[in-house]
């Protein structure tokens, strides 16, 4: 037999065990994915106890794929579920779920079990990461919070409660008349619940999450910064909650073509609309500039509502585009002004106008440059 031969037949019986071993392999894995997958299935039909109160529908995680380290394993998956009577479409939250095998053995036959779950990489917490979630339900309002005293949630039920009908008095089109709000227990936690820098909201009393012109979507979520509500007065906590309520109101009629000026200057006008507050009392930042001869050359510009950046520039913005909703509303009617927000969402802004006042934007700007000097020129 030639040395090649020889070689042969010492190699060959190895690659076949090689690839035989494999084949098996991959039916191996598989199975114990399976079994992790069945693990996560398992747990996942009851929701955690620190949700007891909430009422929730369709809780459920889809697992996407498995890895696993010995005798642990982590599973990346979607967490569906309902706010039962708010939500109109799933809920969605991106999740990391961990498993460890029964057995100090280490053998397949071991069962997996979940040892804990969290939020996955890059994704935002939910409410009930951060601590057990204490529920306050009214007519109109389910507020859910954690870290908060039950006197604080019950006034922002209070608040939340007022703001639903005040918003549907100014927004008279069919939304679901209910709102959710969280109250996470610090303004950092509120951001990690939002995935975005502490700057944005420091000093905010509360911000709407939700997507605009959404037909088919989880309800919107006002989400309450503490340490900014802290400092709000009673009336000020009122406005903030019903601007922030008015936006889910409107959100179906919102779209990326609606000018920021109206979205917030309605919310503004809503919360505003039918009290005694004057242009002076409610605009001071924009009174000041008016004051020092610094009269506005146009209405807000989207970037201009940017938070981060220059509060009193923020201030202005906001005040600007109350007033500008004001000016419509007293001029052509509160009707007016809601056709012009619907029709603003869904064609150019000029159309919107000329449809609905009769004008254009100049004469608007014009028309509005007028107001702020009559109310707040001078001294």
């Amino acid at each position: 037999m030639s040395p090649v031969h020889r070689l042969l037949v010492r190699v060959l019986p190895l690659l076949l065990s090689a690839l035989l071993a494999g084949c098996g392999a991959p039916a191996a894995r598989d199975a114990a994915e399976g079994d992790v997958r069945e693990a996560v299935a398992a747990w996942s039909r009851t929701p955690p106890a620190q949700l007891a109160g909430i009422p929730l529908e369709g809780w459920a995680y889809e697992v996407s794929s498995v890895r696993r380290y010995g005798e642990r394993a982590t599973a990346r998956a979607e967490l569906r579920y309902r706010l039962t009577g708010y939500d109109t479409a799933p809920a969605g939250s991106a999740r990391e779920v961990l498993l460890s095998r029964d057995g100090a053995d280490g053998t397949d036959g071991g069962r997996w079990r979940v040892t804990g779950d969290r939020a996955a990489p890059g994704a935002p917490p939910q409410l009930w990461d951060q601590g057990r979630v204490e529920v306050v339900k009214g007519a109109h309002a389910l507020v859910l919070g954690v870290g908060q005293s039950p006197q604080t949630l019950s006034a922002v039920a209070a608040e939340a409660e007022r703001a639903v009908p005040a918003a549907s008095a100014a927004w008279p089109r069919e939304w679901a008349g209910r709102v959710v709000v969280l109250v996470p227990g610090s303004l950092e936690r509120m951001a990690q619940l939002l995935g975005r820098p502490v700057v944005e909201y420091r000093g905010m009393g509360a911000v709407t999450t939700g997507r605009v012109g959404a037909a088919k979507a989880p309800a919107d979520r006002v989400v309450v910064n503490p340490e900014g509500w802290a400092e709000l007065s009673a009336a000020g906590r009122g406005v903030v909650l019903t601007h922030e309520v008015t936006h889910v109101a409107t959100r179906a009629a919102t779209t990326a073509r609606t000018p920021l000026w109206l979205s917030e200057g309605f919310a503004d006008w809503a919360a505003y609309r039918g009290g005694t507050t004057t242009a002076r009392q409610a605009a001071p930042a924009l009174g000041r500039a008016v004051q020092r001869g610094e009269l506005p050359a146009a209405l807000p510009a989207d970037e201009a509502f940017a938070f981060g950046g220059d509060p009193e520039a923020l201030a202005r913005a906001y005040e600007g585009a109350w007033l500008a909703c004001r000016l419509i509303a007293a001029k052509w009617g509160d009707a007016t002004l809601v056709r012009l927000y619907e029709r603003a969402g869904r064609e150019p802004l000029a159309t919107a106008l000329e449809e609905t006042i009769g004008g254009d934007l100049p004469g608007l700007t014009l028309a509005w440059q007028a107001g702020l000097r009559e109310e707040l020129g001078g001294e």
